[in-house]
This record gives C-alpha cells, structure tokens and sequence, in this order.
C-alpha cells in the first residue's frame, strides 16, 4: 500500500498541526513528510490532495457490531467496512450481543474476528453479568483481557448499590464506566421524546427528565467512590448536558458523547413515523439540540460518537410503534459533522477532528497517533467541501435504517489508511 499526497492539509489537534505538505505512505508507514516534493519509486500512487484533509484515524467509541447472536443485522467484518468506508480508522463495540460480553471467551472471540482488519476494533465489557443490572461481571479479568469500557448500554444499571460497587472496583484500577442513562421505570414502551410532538401523535413518551435522573445520580456517585472516571454515552438533552459541564467545572473526571443524529434533527421528524427516526434517546426538541451544540462550540462535550444500531429491514419495516430503536451512523456521521457543525460555523475542523479522532482515543487510553516520519500510517483523508447525496444502497453496513438516505451532505470521507491497508471510499 504506497501512496503519495501532494500539497494536502494536514490537521493534528494533538500537535497543534495544521499545514499544507506533502505525504508519502509506503508500506503502511509515513517515509515522507516534507513541504519539499520528493522523488517517489513507481509502484506508489500519487494524488492530488490540493482539495483533501488529512487527520489521525477517526475512532467511533459506540458501535454495535451485533456479533455474536445477531450476525444478520451486522458482524464484525461488515461493521469494519461500514466504518472504513466512514472515515473511520478504529471503533470500540457495545456488549449487548448475545452472548454479552461479559467473559472473556466472548471478548476473545470478537478480537479474533477482527483480526487483520484495517479498522481496529476495541472492545466494551458489560458492567452486569448478562447486562441484567444484578452482579457485577468480572471486570478486572476483562479489562486484563483488552476491555477498554465497561457499559450495560441499552441497559441503564438501574440498582444504585450495583453502580456504586461498579465505581468502587473502576476506581482501583482508573477503569471508565459508561452509562446508557434511562430511568426505565418512565420509559417503558416509549416511542417518541415526551412533549408537545408525541401528544399530538398519540405516542407514550420519553420525558427527558428520564435521563437527566440517571446523570445526576451516577455523578454523585462517581464523587462519592473518589471521583472515578465517568461517560454519559449519547446524551441528548439540555438537563443532562448543564449536569456534566457543572460537575466539570468542579474538577470531576466526567465525560461525555454526543450522536450525529441528536445534533441534526428534532422530534419534528416523528411527524412521518417513519421507523428510522426511532432510536433511544429519542429525537429532542430544538432547545436540546442547541444546548447539545453550545456544549460541542464550548468544549463540555467530549466525543462525537454515532451509537451505530443496525437493524434489518423486516424488524424496522414495521408500524411505528413497534419497530426497535435505533439507526445506522458509520458512513453518514463525517458528513453531518463536517456540515452541522463546521459549515454552519460553530467550530472549526481542528475542533471536529479533535472530537471524533484525538478525544476518543484518549479517554479509552489508546495510543496517540502521531503524523510524522516513520510512524505508523494512521490517518483519515476527507474532502470537506465535497457535496454528496446518501444513497443506502451504497453504504457497507448488512442494514439500511438511516433517517438520511437522499440527505445531501457536505463534507465526504476519501481513504481511511491504517494496519499496511488503504480503503477508497465509496459514497
């Protein structure tokens, strides 16, 4: 895999990086870095990258990959290429599959599966055995075995002695708990955020409160235990996002993500109860949505992540009410990214690549990827002025529930490099 950039910008957020260069990737390692042209061999190609971006490797720290249990909504190697044809380098994977993981031999096999493969795929353990929410799973053993995160997600651990025993054990060993925060006993059945949309609709709602409870009592938690370190994954509400900026302010090691879809659309979407406008967290209001980009321009939200939730289309094609929650994220997030939140002009990409490449990373204590000579080629190649149309029948991933398809975009991934591997993508 050789490969040659001419005059293409360079972003590093890490190392306070932005500048155009020139970059030769030969044998999956960076041989050139140099304002200056070189002279290439003649098995490398070369490119234009006049119009391109380069970043680290872009990391998605939510995706459900579905195996094992559920190989026909997705499996490792179709969610690697969903993510490779993204612009995603790396993903962590959620443990609700079936068997969970919540052992070893379950977390060993996914790490088999994805062995060899361009996207490198870290693993989450379960915090409960089963995910159930009743005894905790052996997490010293599974964070020996690689687990970087440790969640019930699609699960909130509702039983607060249970939570605080997990902080307790985190704790020892500066493991991060994660929380899918829902206060089920409000939720059951929902369909829609509750308010004015899911009156109208004749829909049980979500009341945002349901999550904001679960926030403000793992926060005081995770003080109590010592001030162990703490995500909220997928926060979607302003209650929730005041919650984590405040305990930031008082030095707490509290974290949080956001999804692409919380920040692009309202629950004004629910009005075509269209399934894939279905997921949990439900679609806020406008003022959610705003407060969520205040806390992206501000820097209280930690990650850009996109809870990728294949499904396939018999369990989505279905009346509203009852299809499952949850949409496909890979190959549309860069794109809604680069245009919600770059082109509007609420930040700028140094910022972007911060959030959905370096802060990733760091909370999962991964290796730093540095864009230098003779380091490992770990990169993202986008065009962020690209203009495109979602088509479904493009995307990798074994399902089609996106909200998107026909969305026109601006902002589109090129090469993901990483692992001796280059992927063209193709959107």
């Amino acid at each position: 895999m050789n490969i040659y950039f001419k005059n293409i910008r360079v972003i590093d957020p890490a190392q306070n990086v932005d500048e155009t260069t020139n970059l030769w990737i030969k044998d999956g390692v960076i041989v050139s870095y140099s304002s200056s042209d070189v002279k290439i061999d003649s098995d490398t190609e070369t490119v234009d990258g006049k119009n391109l971006v380069c970043s680290p490797g872009m990391f998605d720290m939510h995706v459900h990959l579905r195996e094992p249990g559920y190989e026909y909504k997705e499996d490792v190697a179709s969610g690697c290429l969903a993510a490779a044809n993204g612009g995603f380098t790396g993903i962590c994977c959620m443990p609700n599959t079936n068997p969970v993981i919540d052992n070893p031999s379950v977390l060993e096999f996914i790490k088999q599966k994805a062995n060899g493969n361009l996207v490198d795929v870290e693993v989450s353990s379960a915090i409960t055995v089963k995910s159930e929410g009743k005894y905790l799973a052996p997490m010293f053993e599974m964070n020996e075995h690689g687990a970087v995160l440790f969640t019930d997600d699609g699960h909130s651990v509702s039983k607060s002695e249970v939570m605080k025993n997990a902080f307790d054990y985190a704790g020892t060993r500066d493991l991060l708990i994660a929380q899918h925060c829902e206060d089920h006993s409000m939720t059951t059945d929902f369909s829609a955020n509750e308010g004015v949309v899911s009156a109208k609709l004749g829909l049980k709602g979500y009341p945002s409160v349901a999550e904001e409870i679960t926030v403000s009592r793992d926060i005081m938690l995770a003080e109590y235990c010592g001030n162990v370190r703490y995500h909220v994954s997928h926060l979607s509400t302003r209650g929730a996002l005041r919650m984590v900026r405040d305990a930031k302010a008082r030095g707490m090691k509290v974290t949080c993500e956001v999804t692409p879809h919380h920040f692009s659309i309202s629950e004004e979407e629910v009005h075509s109860f269209s399934p894939n406008v279905k997921m949990n967290p439900p679609l806020r209001t406008d003022d959610d949505i705003q407060a969520i980009l205040d806390g992206i321009k501000d820097g209280t939200v930690d990650c850009i992540a996109t809870d990728h939730a294949p499904h396939a289309l018999q369990e989505k094609d279905v009346e509203y009410e009852k299809a499952p929650c949850g949409i496909i994220g890979l190959e549309t997030s860069l794109g809604l990214s680069v245009g919600k939140l770059v082109k509007s002009g609420l930040i700028d990409l140094k910022r972007m690549i911060e959030i959905m490449s370096v802060n990733p990373r760091n909370l999962l204590k991964l290796p730093e990827i540095k864009i230098a000579e003779n380091e490992k080629a770990n990169l993202t190649i986008f065009d962020p002025n690209a203009e495109w149309s979602v088509d479904i029948d493009k995307f990798k991933s074994k399902s089609t529930n996106s909200p998107f398809n026909g969305t026109r975009m601006i902002g589109k991934p090129k090469y993901t490099i990483n692992n001796n591997q280059l992927h063209r993508c193709d959107l």
